[in-house]
This record gives structure tokens, sequence and C-alpha cells, in this order.
């Protein structure tokens, strides 16, 4: 059997494979742990924590489209406290890097959270949601204002060494802009892309069929636009990228990689199948195998325009 290295770096942190279970579609790790073996995972983006527990909109927050999903779970969470004393414990038992997503309203907000984190071993890197609404600016979201992303970037840098990472918002003109700035002020990579905004209306009693009426758009309708956002990065700013947006199976990680991505996350298909990663990892390795791909990373930018 040939030896084929599924390895992948993003910053200072080294997966064993460039799969990575999205922050919002697995819990903390223990809502999966009975369908997959944790291990085997390249890592796990925990569900967003903030300063203090949230219970998110009301019901109906999750609505099945025709091809994906709407959300507006509205950031529900534990609370920082309860993650570090129930969550952390449990995620420590497993040989896989915990990668822990923050949102907040504020700047400051960030800041106290991946403080008092930095000091948990088990989490290795954080992914920073920006967005988040912006309670000083009316809600207006973090991710829309290249200020604001500069700002929060370089202020949680100046408080951890570990991988930081920003998750970017699509709803954008140039996401590219966004990513420069955050390699500029410190960030060893950006997530690409977050959910789209949409909504979906009862042609009966024509209702919103969200409560919140807006919700972020997942699955395979946006990987199109997530595939061309994560090139647009590439050709114009060297810093890492992890592809996400509608991947379903190994075929579409091996198209992330091709346009940029150095690793992926794995969101709605986690609703649909909880084991696939595991399938998926078997045809990452066969696909390298048949090309003679000694290393997977190889692939990453690896596209050809001409």
């Amino acid at each position: 059997m040939k030896t084929i290295d599924l390895s992948v770096k993003i910053g200072k942190l080294k997966l064993k494979n460039p799969i990575l279970l999205a922050s919002g579609t697995v819990g903390y790790g223990n809502e999966m742990s009975d369908f997959i073996d944790l291990n085997i995972l390249g890592g796990i983006i925990t569900k967003s924590i903030s300063l203090k527990p949230r219970k998110g909109n009301k019901p109906q927050r999750i609505v099945e489209t025709s091809a994906g999903m709407l959300n507006a779970i509205g950031l529900a969470n534990v609370g920082l406290e309860e993650f570090i004393n129930e969550k952390i414990p449990f995620l420590a038992k497993y040989d896989v890097p915990i990668i822990c997503n923050i949102a907040a309203s504020s700047i400051e907000e960030y800041v106290e959270c991946v403080k008092s984190l930095d000091s948990e071993n088990t989490i290795k890197a954080f992914e920073i949601n920006v967005s988040c609404p912006n309670v000083k600016e009316g809600g207006l979201q973090f991710g829309n204002n290249l200020t604001m992303v500069g700002k929060i970037t370089e202020r949680v840098r100046a408080v951890t060494d570990k991988t930081l990472i920003i998750k970017l918002s699509p709803n954008v003109s140039y996401i590219s802009e966004f990513a420069k700035i955050c390699k500029e002020n410190g960030a060893d990579a950006v997530s690409a892309i977050n959910t789209l905004v949409g909504t979906a209306f009862n042609i009966n009693t024509r209702k919103p069929k969200l409560s919140n009426i807006f919700g972020g758009l997942s699955g395979p309708a946006i990987k199109p636009i997530a595939l061309a956002k994560v090139l647009e990065i590439h050709l114009s700013v060297d810093i890492p990228i992890i592809g996400v947006g509608g991947i379903m199976n190994w075929q579409d990680i091996i198209e992330f990689m091709i346009v940029g991505a150095a690793a992926i996350q794995l969101g709605t298909l986690n609703f649909i199948d909880p084991t696939a990663s595991v399938s998926i990892l078997k045809g990452l390795y066969n696909y390298c195998s048949e090309r003679n791909i000694e290393s997977i990373s190889k692939l990453t930018g690896s596209y050809i325009l001409e």
C-alpha cells in the first residue's frame, strides 16, 4: 500500500488530514462521538462561544430548502463558563485538534473570550466569527466593515499566540480585501465562506418560515459561490484558506483545494450523514494514490487557468 501524506498545515497547526467539522453543525463534539471516532478527523470547530450564555432566536430556527438549509439559530450557546467546566473536559479525551469558534457583540467581548480560553491546552486555535451584530453600532455586522475586521484581528492577536483564523462573510463585494486586512493584522488563516443571507415564505400563510425572517443559507446551493470566493482570495492574498460551503463529498474537497483551500470544513453534510467523513477520507486517499500524489497539500492552489 502506498504511503499518502494527508496532513496539512494551518499556521502553527498541523492537521492529520484536511477535514474539519464546521462550527454550529456538531455542537461541542459529544453529539458526533456516537457516530464516528473523532480521532480520525483533522479537527473539530466548536459551536460558537460567547462570554455569557445565549438562548438564540425563537423557533422556527431551521428550514430546509431545495438545495440546502436556512438557519437563524442566533448563536445560541452555553457560554464561556459552562464551556470551560463541562465541554472542554470531554473534548480533552480525544487526540484531535480543537478549534474554538468565538462570537461576540463587541471587540472587548472577543478579546475577553480569547484571553479566558488561551490557557486551555485542549484549545489549539481560535476561529473568530465576525458575522456577528455589533451592538455598539446599531446591530450592523462586524464582517461587513473592513476597519472593524482589522481591529478585531489586531486586538485578538495581541492576547494569543495560538493559530488565529478569521471566518469571513461572503456578503461583501470583494472578500479578498477582508482576507488582506486579516493578514496585515496578524491572522494566520481565514475561513471562507460563512453563510449567505436568505429567506423563505409559506405560500399559504404568506408568512416567513423563519421567526427571524432572514437566515443563513448553507448547503450545495452555495458551493459555486464559496469556490469563487476561495479562488479570489488565493489569487490576491498569500494566506492559508479553509474552504467551507456546500461540501458534500470527497470530490468537492479536491475542488476546493485546487482553487486554493489548504483545508476544508464539513457543515450541512453533518446533518444529512454524520458518518460522511469516514468514507470521504477513503476517497481522498484513493484519489491521491491513483494519481501518484504523495502529499495532498500539493493540491492546494494547483489550478490551471490558461
